[in-house]
């Protein structure tokens, strides 16, 4: 076992997480107040971030609670929307040490987020079970805190703070795909296709009959599909100019 794996502490993990940590607070605190202005109560908001930890995941959940979708609606949004968390899994089970029995991996995986998986996988040596459980500390209490705080103390806010913390989780979507976007001129094409898509849906008086779940698999499927036959990608090339 190396002496850098041995560095890899539930301390070292939990400090490291403090940044993520940080950032899902006020992300969270927005889904609090979103979640109890659109009816679901306070107590349930709560659960759903203790039970879920997936952002995009749980906006596009209360927003068909509160529509009054179906299950089947709820599953297959849940589906698409939290696909990649499977694929990040599947991608960080390379990055585990021996020390990963079966339970510490059904245990670890509820904790992969997008942020939690970049910094795990960036690690230089194997990650041990303390670790990740360090880093996964922090980012789920501050998760479910902001969570509370938004949807017990929201109200208590002025309106026009609650109007800019409503934007918030927007500008954490945007911030997410502007950086890979600058990057990529497939990414960019697929996010404009996928908002033409959803505003379509939403403007085009024909189509109005489609709930916001529907339209969210729709969109996501579509754009999806449109990127893999408009910009495919040669993996065997992109690993040849990563070395």
């Amino acid at each position: 076992m190396s002496e850098q794996n041995e560095k890899l502490t539930y301390k070292k993990g939990f400090r490291d997480g403090l940044p993520i940590a940080l950032g899902y607070l006020s992300v969270s605190f927005t889904f609090g107040i979103t979640a109890v202005n659109m009816g679901i109560p306070p107590l349930a908001a709560i659960l759903i971030s203790m039970t879920n930890l997936t952002s995009a995941g749980q906006v596009a959940g209360i927003d068909i609670i509160a529509a009054g979708g179906g299950y089947i609606e709820m599953a297959l949004t849940q589906l698409i929307i939290n696909m990649r968390y499977a694929l990040m899994g599947i991608s960080l089970s390379q990055k585990l040490d021996k020390r990963y029995n079966m339970l510490h991996r059904i245990i670890s995986s509820f904790g992969i987020t997008d942020e939690i998986f970049a910094v795990a996988s960036g690690q230089k040596t194997d990650v041990p079970p303390r670790y990740m459980y360090g880093l996964i500390t922090l980012p789920y209490i501050f998760w479910a805190a902001g969570t509370a705080g938004g949807a017990l103390l929201g109200n208590i806010l002025p309106q026009i703070i609650q109007a800019a913390l409503g934007i918030a989780i927007y500008g954490m979507f945007i911030a997410i795909v502007i950086p890979p976007a600058k990057k990529s001129r497939g990414i960019l094409m697929v996010a404009l296709f996928a908002a033409l898509l959803s505003c379509a849906i939403y403007y085009i008086p024909v189509l109005d009959f489609i709930s916001s779940g529907i339209s969210v698999i729709i969109c996501a499927v579509a754009a999806a599909a449109f990127g893999a036959l408009c910009f495919p990608q040669d993996i065997g090339e992109e690993a040849v100019s990563d070395e």
